[in-house]
């Protein structure tokens, strides 16, 4: 397979030394994209060899084949130095067959998830020169649409980095030329095969490489992968899909759609995708914890006493509960998102940071908690509230939505892993919408000094005395230590301080949004960052049970004020494991 182009994203460098007929020392430049390929036609001329250096160059080695060749003649032909473009000219090789391009599809490119997300983490990339040299962009949809409107869509939900905005609008140009459009059915394989054709030709005789976006409802996932797979993917390159969630509704379906899926792909095609495992914070866990020597030996029930994960948005369904009612917060957020961060969080150090070797540890955790039981869930649903003389609806106001709902909009559950590093500590999860804030944080709570002679300077409230690390995913992102401090006089009065590194401040560079990162990845091979099926089975195996209880016993959902903190339940369950929610405090 040829190698992308290289380019400066993501880019490592480094010092070496070379005595090449006594060159100086060089600096050489890795990028993810960057590879070296030999020529993979026979070389011509059977007295040449060819040898890569370490600089990208190639050294052709000649053999003298009829007479003594003079000494110093000699020298000079055996390091005669050539570039790989040129050496590919001398040897009658096609350019285009050595350069690879990458097509991208996003299939439902009309829906709101393409605009808003997809096309932008696309454009943001190319602004950043992280994508490959050849790159071709086709949105494909039901919809009918000529390249123009597609380019014209695109267009409106376009930005550029803060820090680069000179050269936006000729970029933008320039992206939106390789953005084209396919109109056709999801099931339809003349359809696919039509785009296959209009892919070739941009495509040009390089090596193809085609990533297929599948932004289109679950229940048309395998017929659309049946058709692309079939009519569509490379011949000569890789093939990937990305399939966003949900992965089925329960351990059933979604064993279903895996077998489904892998009637035409192969696992290292799937790339399951959940956003949140695409946040700056969510990827900076592992560094926190394995890159800080204060941090790791802390990790573990002998100094934390909780650890919460929390999810809320202060609007609600706002007419899109007809989707929402099909699954509801604990299959839309906790089964997905929230359970991903913590089995981030929980697990052993991996051997490596190799996707495999993170994605066993996680599974692990997974496989290692404690069955969930319904007592140890609480699930709540908005009702109507009048603030500041504005009425907000409840979730049931909602058209889309059946007027005898019981869907939860608000989940809290407590979770347990039963291992060694974390037997006994509660893991309480909060998700739910139209709350008083929107945000997405992890708090983790350590245990109270043992002994502690401060202990009549917090009087009655142990909860002060507790030292709590924060880490806000989302948004203002930000990570924060709670500790114990003197107030500066003559006094010993205690205070709490906040050790803050607030990235905003910190770093000037824009945060990439999660789908540039995973987008990247994908196009990559890396799959650190996306789900592998016998995760998606152990997630499933958690949640299942206790779903299948709620709807069978027709749980009615606690209602709670539209705006408000949530559900009375909840800080009931946190309290029976003498546990207070976090985010409740004034200072927060």
């Amino acid at each position: 397979m040829a190698a992308f182009s290289a380019t400066h994203c993501r880019s490592y460098s480094y010092s070496h030394s070379s005595s090449i007929n006594g060159g100086q020392n060089q600096r050489f430049s890795f990028s993810s994209f960057s590879r070296l390929s030999v020529p993979a036609k026979a070389i011509r001329n059977s007295h040449q060899t060819v040898v890569l250096m370490q600089d990208g160059v190639v050294a052709t080695k000649v053999t003298p084949v009829e007479k003594e060749t003079p000494k110093e003649k000699l020298k000079d032909e055996l390091l005669s130095v050539t570039s790989t473009k040129e050496w590919d000219e001398k040897a009658g090789f096609d350019s285009n067959e050595n350069e690879s391009t990458v097509s991208i599809t996003v299939v439902g490119a009309s829906g709101d998830l393409a605009k808003k997300k997809i096309f932008p983490a696309l454009f943001a990339l190319y602004y950043e020169d992280c994508l490959p040299k050849h790159f071709t962009i086709y949105g494909y949809a039901r919809s009918k649409m000529t390249d123009a409107e597609l380019r014209n869509m695109v267009s409106k939900t376009l930005t550029c980095r803060i820090d680069k905005r000179e050269n936006c609008s000729e970029k933008m140009d320039r992206f939106l030329k390789r953005c084209f459009y396919h109109s056709g059915q999801y099931d339809s394989e003349e359809n696919f095969a039509q785009l296959d054709k209009k892919l070739k030709k941009h495509e040009g005789g390089r090596v193809s490489n085609r990533l297929f976006y599948l932004s289109i409802p679950p229940n048309i996932f395998v017929e659309a992968v049946k058709c692309a797979s079939s009519s569509a993917s490379s011949g000569n390159g890789w093939t990937r899909v990305i399939v966003e969630k949900p992965f089925g509704r329960d351990s059933e379906s979604s064993a279903v759609l895996t077998k489904s899926l892998k009637q035409y792909l192969t696992e290292d095609q799937i790339f399951r995708i959940d956003h949140y495992l695409g946040k700056e914070l969510v990827e900076n866990l592992s560094v926190l914890r394995f890159a800080n020597l204060i941090f790791e030996p802390l990790w573990t029930r002998q100094y934390i006493r909780n650890v919460q994960i929390i999810f809320s948005e202060d609007f609600g369904t706002e007419g899109r509960g007809g989707y929402f009612d099909n699954y509801g917060i604990i299959r839309d957020i906790m089964q997905n998102h929230l359970l991903q961060i913590l089995a981030l969080f929980a697990m052993e150090t991996p051997v490596s940071l190799d996707a495999e070797d993170i994605r066993n540890e996680k599974v692990k955790v997974l496989r290692s908690m404690r069955p969930l039981r319904l007592e140890d869930v609480v699930i709540g649903q908005y009702k109507s509230h009048s603030k500041g003389g504005v009425t907000y609806p409840s979730y049931t106001d909602d058209k889309t939505v059946p007027k005898d709902s019981l869907t939860p909009t608000f989940a809290a559950a407590a979770l347990f892993i039963d291992n060694a590093r974390w037997d006994g500590v509660p893991f309480l999860m909060k998700a739910g919408k139209a709350l008083h804030n929107k945000g997405a944080e992890i708090r983790v709570q350590f245990r109270h000094v043992p002994g502690n002679l401060y202990n009549r300077n917090f009087g009655t409230d142990l909860d002060r005395a507790t030292n709590e690390l924060v880490i806000r995913v989302q948004p203002d992102e930000a990570i924060f230590l709670k500790i114990n401090n003197k107030v500066p006089g003559l006094g010993m009065r205690l205070d709490r301080s906040n050790l803050n590194l607030h990235y905003a401040a910190r770093y000037s560079k824009e945060i990439p949004d999660a789908y540039e990162r995973l987008l990247l990845d994908a196009i990559e091979g890396e799959r650190r960052l996306f789900i592998r099926s016998d995760e998606l089975d152990a997630a499933w195996a958690l949640f299942t049970p206790v779903l299948k209880e709620l709807e069978e016993k027709k749980i009615i959902p606690e209602s709670y004020p539209y705006g408000s903190r949530g559900p009375v339940g909840a800080h009931y369950l946190a309290a029976r494991y003498n546990v207070r929610w976090g985010d409740l405090d004034i200072e927060q």
